[in-house]
């Protein structure tokens, strides 16, 4: 039996380094795209604080170069893998305030019609925010740079 749980625990510790790569897809081709997003609500900040008006959103005017803010430098953040997990926390908050805000119909649906809950825009975002805030930002990331070198672990 100790052999057979030896065997199954290389098989695990072999799995970390796909974990890994798979961390560091999620958080470049993520990252990415929140950068877009955020840089792109920046470059036209008139049509994003009328949008958030049409929304109801008090404030649209200091609620869009926050939000904008958010997703860039979060978008940066989770590319680098700093602070990946309060990013991931951060990221997916925003994620969910846009499902509440602009797809609350997607929202109230998610158990009557999941269809309509899954392929709303902020679904892929959050799950790649709550991916990092789960498993943090991988061996390919700076936060773990940070830990070996500093917290020696």
């Amino acid at each position: 039996m100790k052999k057979l749980i030896d065997i199954y625990q290389k098989f695990v510790d072999y799995l970390d380094i796909p974990k890994d790569l798979f961390l560091l897809f999620v958080r470049v081709y993520w990252g990415w795209l929140f950068f877009q997003a955020g840089f792109g609500k920046f470059t036209h900040l008139d049509r994003t604080t009328k949008f958030f008006d049409s929304l109801g959103l008090p404030v649209p005017e200091i609620f869009a170069p926050f939000i904008a803010s958010i997703e860039t430098i979060g978008g940066i953040l989770l590319i680098l893998g700093i602070l990946s997990r309060l990013t991931g926390l951060v990221l997916a908050g925003n994620m969910f305030g846009a499902f509440l805000v602009a797809h609350r119909e997607a929202l109230a649906s998610i158990i009557s019609d999941p269809n309509s809950f899954y392929t709303a825009l902020p679904f892929t975002f959050l799950m790649a925010s709550l991916i990092v805030f789960f498993c943090g930002g991988g061996r390919f990331s700076v936060d773990y740079i940070f830990k070996k070198k500093f917290l020696n672990q």
